[in-house]
């Protein structure tokens, strides 16, 4: 099925959310919630929804249910106007096998990119020649240009650096990388070894944004769009206007409710607040997850959180 194209071209710049998946009390995918929320974030200005990032709960869906959820986001977003809101899925895989057919499942249930993560069940085995050829035969296979996800956290540690994600990147196919390692060290290498019109380099944490943006990135893609589309947008205008000071006040604010999320356990912290303040979705996570109880947290967890929310509402 090889279908590398010359003409492959990265996602545009912007604001990309990896989405929640919200579950019933069974486990079970909630369509309405799940819905609501792609409806949200499209209302809030986001560029693009990455369904199945590793918030999406990508390793705890069948293939049928991950298909799933990328074609109701798809149509979500088609029959409410949004049809120019882009759809990337999480396509990563064990095999180089499975991850050519997510891949596939991918661009049949209406995505337009693929991120791809790195194999990590094996992780001494995953030398550089092999990872190279991974994602080499991954792209190779895709009939959607893919994109390299490099996030240690869920890969027992590997950690791909700018001289993997530079080769990987000349292959016509491969056309942008999300650095949940939140390294701006390589994202500034990257995007100034790859022209950006070839190869979008993001980000995985609203911590760096503002940074990365400095360091010639193509915007972000993590975890607190969730929960605030609209601020990180406004982000995106104040940097563009040029307006210096006032994005460095609002990725203050950012990098602060970003820490909190991350200390309430991100997924289930999301769909806790998620939950708590724009009326739809619950706190359930499938196992081995368990939700957030934001009450027994206390105040002082989501002070920031919940100052960002009122500014995302004011907006």
């Amino acid at each position: 099925m090889g279908s590398a194209k010359a003409n492959s071209t990265p996602p545009p710049p912007g604001v990309y959310v990896p989405a929640v998946i919200f579950v019933d009390e069974n486990e079970e995918l909630d369509i309405p919630s799940i819905q609501a929320h792609v409806l949200r974030l499209a209302k809030g200005g986001v560029t693009g929804i990455l369904v199945q990032g590793s918030n999406g709960e990508a390793q705890h869906l069948s293939h049928d249910e991950r298909k799933q959820a990328i074609r109701v986001t798809r149509e979500t977003l088609n029959e409410n106007g949004f049809e120019h809101v882009l759809v990337i899925a999480g396509t990563g895989g064990q095999s180089t096998k499975e991850t050519k057919k997510l891949c596939a499942d991918a661009k049949e249930a209406g995505a337009s990119h693929a991120l791809v993560l790195t194999p990590g069940v094996w992780p001494t085995q995953m030398t550089k020649e092999r990872i190279l050829k991974f994602h080499r035969d991954v792209a190779d296979a895709s009939p959607i240009p893919t994109m390299i996800y490099n996030f240690p956290v869920v890969t027992a540690g590997l950690n791909l650096d700018s001289d993997i994600i530079a080769e990987l990147g000349k292959h016509p196919n491969i056309v942008g990388t999300k650095l949940s390692c939140a390294d701006i060290g390589k994202l500034h290498r990257l995007t100034s070894t790859l022209p950006s019109f070839e190869f979008a380099t993001f980000p995985g944490s609203s911590s760096v944004y503002l940074q990365g943006l400095v360091s010639g990135s193509a915007g972000i893609i993590g975890a607190l769009p969730n929960v605030a589309p609209k601020a990180h947008a406004e982000l995106y205008r104040l940097w563009k206007e040029g307006k210096l000071q006032e994005a460095e006040r609002l990725q203050a604010l950012l990098g602060h409710a970003d820490w909190e999320l991350q200390k309430l356990g991100s997924i289930a912290g999301i769909k806790a607040v998620v939950s708590k303040h724009f009326g739809y979705g619950a706190t359930h996570v499938r196992g081995p997850l368990t939700p957030r109880d934001l009450e027994a947290a206390g105040p002082a967890a989501t002070a920031k959180l919940e100052e960002l929310i009122a500014f995302e509402k004011s907006l």
